[in-house]
């Protein structure tokens, strides 16, 4: 364990003296991963506080029930808000890696109240030998009404970046997508890869399992490999919003980029006794097109 009170739990998986993955009990949230030159892999705004009920900002935010606003619940629904607990007896997951954590979490009362579905979400948090972070959902309907119930889902992924004009995102090319800063209307996508001179807030539908964060300053390729989940959101507020955002630096939006593994337009629906696993795993290697 490491940090000081129950707000700031965390645990941390080391790969040899290196890589480094810090998981906090808030949120079932990763917010630290190193390669293997002890460069800081994921963004977490300077401004975080790290103090519940709100969620951390930057890392890996678990979006669920609800994507965004889309629904009666909060932002991203509460998954993210709530403290998780270890998984003392995690079912079978497929694994090679020695560093690795499983938590668990389960409605509170007050969850039941705000969104009335029994469930089970466990959580595998996996460094890989070649220090790939690996990060496994699955869902369990425990109804006992016999009532399905549907949910979006998305690993909310801020991947920390020299300079958001140098970067580009392969893999998009030619998708749908919905729009968030147009009322969520639906364009093609136009280019052969992602450039950034403006916020961006779309959901890209039908994306392929595999998609590439390159960053021409540090010559760094990020690859993000996606099971079971449709669609991917990129994500960076821009000055203005920055500015706006009291847990955000005015200039951070410079340095950080969400692209995100999401079950996002179409929500999954699970019956009484029935799971659903969803993976999205990270490679980060050196600069080459792939």
């Amino acid at each position: 364990m490491a940090g000081s009170g129950s707000e700031r739990a965390a645990v941390e998986l080391c790969k040899g003296i290196n890589g480094l993955d810090k998981v906090y009990l808030y949120g079932g949230h990763v917010t630290s991963w190193r390669n293997d030159q002890r460069e800081e892999l994921l963004f977490v705004s300077t401004k975080e506080i790290f103090k519940p009920p709100k969620a951390i900002r930057g890392g890996i935010p678990i979006c669920f029930p609800q994507f965004g606003s889309n629904g009666s619940l909060e932002q991203h629904g509460f998954a993210r808000n709530k403290f998780w607990s270890i998984d003392t007896d995690p079912p079978p997951f497929p694994t090679t890696s020695k560093s690795f954590i499983d938590l668990i979490l389960k409605p509170s009362e007050e969850d039941m109240q705000k969104w009335p579905h029994s469930y089970e979400f466990r959580l595998r948090v996996a460094l890989g030998n070649g220090g790939d972070l690996m990060l496994t959902s699955r869902v369990r309907n425990t109804n006992g009404d016999g009532k399905p119930f549907t949910f979006a889902f998305a690993y909310h992924t801020y991947f920390s970046v020299s300079d958001i004009s140098e970067v580009r995102v392969e893999g998009l090319e030619t998708l749908d997508y919905l729009d968030n800063l147009e009322n969520k209307e639906r364009f093609t996508e136009q280019g052969d890869a992602l450039t950034f001179e403006s916020e961006v807030d779309k959901v890209y539908l039908g994306a392929p399992t595999k998609i590439a964060i390159l960053d021409h300053e540090k010559k760094r390729t990020f690859v993000l490999r996606k099971d079971g989940l449709p669609d991917a959101v990129v994500w960076n507020p821009w000055d203005k919003k920055a500015k706006t955002m009291t847990d955000f630096g005015d200039d951070e939006y410079m340095h950080m980029l969400c692209v995100e593994a999401a079950a996002a337009e179409k929500p999954i629906t699970l019956k009484p006794g029935r799971g659903v696993e969803r993976k999205t795993g990270t490679v980060s290697g050196s600069f080459k097109l792939l």
